[in-house]
């Protein structure tokens, strides 16, 4: 059986249970969605966890009776008037949506009646597996001016065995998500009341992680023959009009005035960098021009798809734009598709999944163009053997987009790097390079991201080491734990031999019992703890235990040193 249709009917189900519980709620839409469904409610009094197995009770009721889903077409006028005697405000709307002159009605059971399309199964009864998860807020059309509704999530499966799986793959998600352990492990968090929804504010270890990324970025960029830019975090309005994010992407921006003129928080870096490759006249030579930044972006999200360091108002991409020769742009493609699978290989990432997003409806540039740009990108993969989807309407305004989605440890993917072809934003800003022929020419333009957002990374690689980071990646990489204070001095040796290493490294000087430390640290998820007692301190050494494996016993100072530094040296 279909699932989609199974969950759709059984969203239905949901909403005929709460409607026999609660007659007074108003019902907004029930669709199926990605692994479940869910529902909207108009609801006085929020409702509250127990009332989900007051609801999954007359659920199974419904389903036991296994009534008909009867489907019954009426005119558009019929259907107002049937939804407007019994006050559904949220039906109406939709149907005013609707221009059809017929629309369709499902029934079950004696009462409940509701606006949908279908299909549905045939009766309640084919509902064999299913389990309500969740209550959320939802506005109505997902607009925050709009009423709060109440959203019911559930899910639901052919068998009681396929949904057992996914209640167990749910529950050990819940235990890797990156909000609790980000604040568990004190790396970052997200002052909603004091600063703004979608800003996230990195304590001291979380910061550590972020310039391990960065550092690598950095590096990894100049030794692939990109240059180091930088661009201010507010241009101009009319930049922003001639790249066309003022016409296509003004809803997602923030605007000022300055002196008069209407400024814009950038978006994107884009504009910044086509600013410096103007600032002087450019040879084929030249190019390819690789302009790499790590620059701080800012997009109005609504706050309703806000979700921790996954979606956010204020985020920092590794962001490049590759200028090039017509005739460089494959190559260039598959540099930069090299680049993401030698990151993600290092990064503990090795299933990767690509899909080809094409032109949406809103869209600039010429059809020749497009055609181009998009068969650079298919040429480029099926040059280097590497599968891939097509995302039909999915591409940026300015061209079509190949994007690389990771596998995570429990088989989730999560988007990360993006590379896009763009014929249009060069012309729209009349980029010129001199030909071998004297002539000017427009370049190609590549846009594209390794990580895409660091924020949207790290929260990915919380989720799938599950905090628990190989040695290299961990913000703190070794805890030492003297037995008594007056330890302190040889703990600090100890300490210092391992910081000249460039070991993250910090000493637990507090009034905690042993047992409690080593828990403590253990919580923490640091991958060394070295336990300092006199004997060790006399024949300098220390008793070791590793996160991973364990008491490895009692290790000369110098041996763990070199241990330590041996593993990082190998991103293992």
């Amino acid at each position: 059986m279909d699932l989609s249709t199974l969950r759709h009917s059984c969203s239905h189900i949901m909403a005929q249970a709460v409607k026999d519980i609660w007659p007074e709620i108003k019902v907004a839409i029930g669709p199926s969605i990605d692994d479940g469904f869910y529902y909207d409610f108009d609801k006085k009094e929020p409702f509250a966890p127990e009332d989900l197995d007051k609801i999954e009770s007359r659920m199974r009721e419904i389903i036991k009776s296994n009534l008909p889903f009867q489907r019954e077409e009426v005119s558009k006028h019929e259907a107002v008037d049937f939804f407007s005697r019994r006050g559904e405000t949220y039906k109406l709307e939709l149907l005013n949506e609707i221009s059809d002159e017929k629309v369709s009605l499902y029934k079950t059971g004696d009462g409940f009646v509701d606006l949908c399309r279908g299909p549905h199964v045939a009766a309640t009864g084919a509902i064999k597996a299913f389990k309500l998860l969740s209550i959320a807020g939802a506005y109505w059309h997902g607009i925050e001016t709009n009423p709060m509704l109440q959203r019911i999530y559930g899910t639901a499966f052919d068998n009681e065995a396929d949904l057992k799986k996914y209640l167990d793959f749910i529950e050990e998600a819940k235990k890797r998500d990156h909000r609790k352990l980000g604040k568990e492990l004190e790396l970052f968090d997200i002052y909603h009341d004091e600063a703004g929804a979608g800003l996230v504010f990195y304590h001291p270890k979380g910061a550590v992680l972020k310039n391990i990324l960065e550092t690598y970025e950095k590096q990894e960029h100049l030794r692939r023959g990109y240059v180091m830019v930088s661009t201010p975090h507010v241009l101009k309005g009319e930049l922003w009009k001639t790249s066309g994010h003022a016409g296509y992407y003004r809803e997602n921006m923030y605007y000022l005035e300055i002196d008069g003129q209407e400024y814009a928080v950038k978006p994107m870096n884009c504009p910044g960098h086509i600013l410096i490759y103007q600032s002087k006249t450019r040879s084929y030579r030249d190019l390819p021009l690789r302009m790499f930044e790590l620059g701080t972006v800012y997009r109005h999200e609504k706050s309703g798809v806000l979700h921790g360091l996954l979606r956010v108002r204020s985020f920092t991409q590794d962001d490049a734009h590759i200028f090039c020769l017509p005739e460089q742009v494959k190559a260039e493609i598959k540099g930069v598709v090299d680049f993401v699978f030698d990151t993600m290989s290092l990064f503990g990432f090795k299933d990767l999944k690509i899909e080809i997003s094409t032109r949406p409806k809103k869209s600039i540039g010429t059809d020749e163009d497009w055609q181009r740009a998009t068969s650079a990108l298919k040429e480029s993969l099926d040059e280097k053997n590497l599968p891939y989807e097509i995302n039909e309407g999915d591409g940026a305004f300015y061209g079509p987009k190949i994007d690389i989605k990771l596998k995570d440890a429990i088989g989730r993917y999560w988007q990360c790097a993006t590379i896009q072809c763009d014929f249009a934003l060069p012309q729209n800003f009349d980029l010129k390079y001199v030909g071998s022929d004297g002539k000017n020419y427009t370049p190609v333009m590549l846009h594209r991201v390794i990580f895409g957002s660091l924020e949207r990374f790290i929260g990915t690689l919380i989720e799938h080491y599950a905090g628990n980071f190989p040695l290299w990646l961990s913000p703190e990489q070794v805890v030492i734990i003297p037995l008594k204070s007056e330890l302190e001095d040889y703990a600090r040796k100890v300490e210092g031999l391992l910081k000249e290493k460039n070991i993250r490294v910090s000493i637990d000087l507090s009034s905690e019992t042993l047992n409690k430390k080593i828990r403590n640290a253990e919580i923490a998820k640091v991958p060394y703890c070295l336990v300092c007692g006199g004997r060790e301190a006399s024949a300098e050494t220390v008793s070791v235990r590793s996160k991973k494996n364990g008491d490895l016993g009692v290790m000369k100072i110098d041996d763990f040193v070199a241990k330590v530094v041996e593993e990082v040296e190998k991103k293992a």
